[in-house]
């Protein structure tokens, strides 16, 4: 599991674990839960110049997308997520 570090545009930090389920694709954070799976479905760029994928709670690689989108990630560690194969 990835975990991750950051703020929001407030100020407040976090700390979450990226768990690639469906059901709960961000554990630790209520808050970054919650702007994970506000923007579920949302086309995100998985790196500054590209691809683009949909955000989906089983696809790590878009979740963290989500989050570097949206907050300041100051830390990523662990396995790097590979990106869930799209149908």
């Amino acid at each position: 599991m990835l975990t991750v570090t950051g703020s929001f545009d407030d100020g407040a930090t976090y700390t979450v674990q990226i768990t690639g389920r469906a059901d709960r694709p961000v554990i630790g954070s209520h808050r970054a839960a919650a702007l994970a799976e506000l923007h579920l479905g949302e086309s995100v760029a998985l790196s500054p110049t590209g691809p683009m994928a949909t955000a989906a709670g089983d696809d790590e690689a878009s979740i963290l997308a989500v989050l570097r989108r949206h907050t300041t990630v100051l830390e990523e560690t662990g396995p790097m997520p590979a990106r869930a194969v799209e149908p």
